[in-house]
């Protein structure tokens, strides 16, 4: 079996755990935090019960511990999700992430975006090999370069 189709077999069981410890979902709130604490924001637009990349994405980077401590001290998490089941986001919730979507031209799942507190695109980037400590050494990568 193709790694891919492993992946969206693993999605679509729902198998997955998704982060959830301390991603914040309304956008405003998120660059008030990121401002209040000087931090970047990390905003993953994401397909969380449906999109097999964005489970790979979750699993190996997001809800590991390396990344956990990185995005503690450095990041504030925002998570633009775009489920299949509607329940699981409120109507104000699907409207942010529709118009959030259009702004930043997002065009595909997972996309993720390393913003300034004020909202500047600072990194646009997505799934990477290599688990949680390249994903953050990949992250401050990105961050160090656009200084």
């Amino acid at each position: 079996m193709k790694k891919w189709m492993v992946v969206l077999a693993v999605a679509m069981a729902g198998t997955a755990v998704f982060a959830s410890e301390g991603w914040m979902t309304d956008y405003a709130k998120a660059k008030e935090k990121a401002k209040a604490e000087s931090k970047h924001i990390l905003i993953d637009f994401s397909g969380s019960d449906w999109c097999g990349w964005c489970v790979k994405l979750d699993n190996e980077v997001f809800s590991q511990d390396a990344f956990k401590q990185y995005a503690k001290e450095n990041l504030v998490l925002m998570l633009a999700d775009f489920p299949r089941d509607k329940s699981k986001v409120s109507d104000e919730v699907k409207a942010q992430n529709d118009q959030l979507m259009k702004e930043f031209g997002v065009r595909g799942f997972p996309t993720v975006f390393i913003l300034t507190a004020e909202g500047k695109v600072v990194a646009k980037t997505g799934y990477q090999d290599g688990g949680a400590e390249a994903y953050v050494e990949h992250l401050k990568k990105l961050i160090a370069e656009a200084k």
